[in-house]
């Protein structure tokens, strides 16, 4: 399998067939595979689940459009990784520095909810980015799909790596695996993380990157 980004994919049956559908219904959303975005050389990686049907689904650019994308843009920009506080279109001229934002799954899944199958056939996409970014250091996992799936991309074993906010685990390399609960619009709404928490995710990552 090419795992080489492929803006055309269509492993995945009931995604592709999905996008045609919204694709019918929103002619003017990108709804194709999302890639990653921001700095190629960047030592800190962003893994989130799926683009969002009217964010990154529409625009083409991660968490960009949506709610899930207010707090990360915001908390990027406060710690100096992003040349704006907002990311509302891919062409809005939005620079990150020393961070990259990718998904674990590139094309929008019904209900934001993939399959186990579709995850799987996503991760050699996530395997080739990680490979392709040795200067990475810090990989911030958005969720447990996101934590899985990089474990899963790095040839290790789930039951050795457990999700917890905030947990901490050493790759090799020097690399560290830093989780977070996903800045979704309902884990911000129901405050199961907040702004505080999430600022103190983005520092601990800084701090990790740079020892």
């Amino acid at each position: 399998m090419n795992s080489v980004f492929d803006p055309n994919c269509r492993r995945c049956p009931r995604l592709a067939a999905h996008l045609d559908l919204v694709r019918h219904q929103q002619p003017d959303y990108f709804c194709g595979p999302v890639p990653a975005f921001g700095d190629t050389d960047a030592r800190l990686l962003i893994v989130g689940l799926a683009p969002g049907m009217h964010g990154a689904n529409r625009t083409g650019r991660p968490f960009t459009g949506d709610h899930a994308g207010i707090l990360l843009y915001g908390t990027l920009f406060k710690f100096g990784l992003a040349s704006a506080p907002t990311s509302s279109a891919a062409h809005d001229g939005l620079v990150l520095w020393d961070a990259r934002i990718t998904n674990s799954v590139k094309c929008l899944p019904p209900e934001n909810k993939p399959l186990p199958l579709e995850i799987k056939a996503c991760n050699a996409f996530l395997r080739a980015e990680l490979a392709q970014s040795p200067k990475v250091r810090v990989i911030l996992a958005l969720g447990t799909i996101a934590h899985a799936s990089v474990l899963r991309a790095l040839d290790l074993r789930a039951s050795e790596f457990r999700f917890a906010h905030a947990a901490e685990h050493s790759l090799s390399g020097g690399r560290v695996l830093l989780n977070s609960y996903h800045c979704s619009r309902y884990n911000t709404q129901t405050r199961r993380l907040t702004a505080g928490m999430f600022e103190a995710i983005i520092e601990r990552a800084l701090t990790l990157r740079d020892a």
